[in-house]
């Protein structure tokens, strides 16, 4: 039998922002969390690279719906020199979304914006379930693209912002978000110089650092705080004090990556915490396996890694968009 010609739809990072509204993709990634809690998805752990003399790192991230028939691979990397060595962003990702009838690939699409969109819409999530109602004070800790996309997500979930108070190490990019997301979204959003100034008081908490030793104390969150711990995402790193997670109910993405490389892998290499500590997956929380928040005084974190099956969802969204819209190139890869 002779084989066919492999066609795909190239979709670019332009077309990507045309195609995505931070609703859609919350509504995909909630139903992506609620598959894997119920145990419908493959999603072997992110396969990492490490480039250690360029300080940056390669993860593979691959993932398949079995009920619905999604199935992507992403590749990302995380370079943070890279906008001061070499003009590029930090992040960087392609998407593969594959036939898993065939195997054959229906498009590659830049993947920069669904990864920051994806995590944002993560965020969103996690704040539905876990978050105290009527929260309507935001500390962020971070100011760039995934500081964007985590406000955007929350202006999404959130009735009423009151107030957002932002810091980032880069005065510069504290002012810059302030100013832009004020404008885009109509919401409060105010620059403050240090982190205990943004987080003191807020009901939620988003943190989108690579730090390596933690920048929010204990003693800075009050009861019923809800925090998104985001920047956490490799070996090492980690964004809060151990004492916080002591007194907190904590909510990982997925175990294995949380563990390897979430905010709790450190505190959890020290023994400063347990498995026992833990208190399930938001994937078991969306398919009301376990419940969310049970009190107005529990403090609860959400220990975002990003999964493979985010990615997945939100390419496949994508894709479908770019269809029925008549976005994006066709490109024949030549005979199978």
């Amino acid at each position: 039998m002779k084989g066919g010609y492999v066609k795909a739809l190239l979709l670019t990072e332009k077309d990507i922002h045309q195609l995505l509204s931070i609703d859609e993709v919350i509504e995909v990634v909630e139903l992506a969390f609620k598959e894997k809690g119920l145990g419908q998805v493959q999603m072997p752990a992110k396969s990492y690279l490490f480039y250690t003399k360029y300080h940056g790192d390669l993860r593979i991230m691959p993932s398949y719906f079995e009920g619905s028939d999604i199935s992507a691979v992403k590749i990302v990397n995380v370079h943070p020199k890279n906008p001061v060595k070499h003009n590029l962003p930090t992040v960087m990702a392609t998407i593969i979304l594959v036939d898993p009838k065939s195997g054959a690939p229906l498009a590659i699409m830049g993947g920069s914006w669904i990864t920051a969109m994806r995590t944002g819409a993560a965020g969103g999530v996690a704040v539905k379930y876990l978050a105290r109602t009527g929260s309507k004070v935001i500390g962020i800790v971070g100011a760039g693209v995934q500081a964007r996309t985590q406000l955007m997500a929350l202006k999404g979930v959130l009735k009423r912002i009151e107030e957002v108070r932002v810091t980032d190490i880069v005065k510069v990019a504290t002012e810059k978000y302030s100013k832009e997301m004020n404008e885009k979204l109509g919401v409060n959003v105010r620059a403050v110089n240090n982190v205990k100034e943004a987080v003191k008081g807020a009901d939620i908490v988003v943190t989108v650092t690579p730090s390596r030793s933690p920048i929010v104390k204990s003693t800075w969150i009050g009861p019923g705080a809800h925090i998104n711990a985001i920047g956490a995402d490799a070996l090492g790193k980690e964004e809060l004090d151990p004492e916080l997670l002591k007194r907190a109910k904590i909510v990982i993405d997925d175990w294995k990556q949380a563990s390897h490389s979430g905010e709790i892998n450190v505190p959890l290499a020290k023994g400063m915490i347990t498995r026992e500590n833990i208190w399930g997956e938001i994937g078991e929380v969306v398919a009301g396996l376990k419940p969310g928040r049970t009190s107005s005084d529990e403090i609860t974190i959400f220990d975002s890694t990003g999964l493979a099956i985010q990615d997945a969802v939100t390419a496949e969204l994508a894709y479908k968009k770019a269809l029925a819209k008549g976005v994006g190139l066709h490109i024949d890869l030549g005979k199978a």
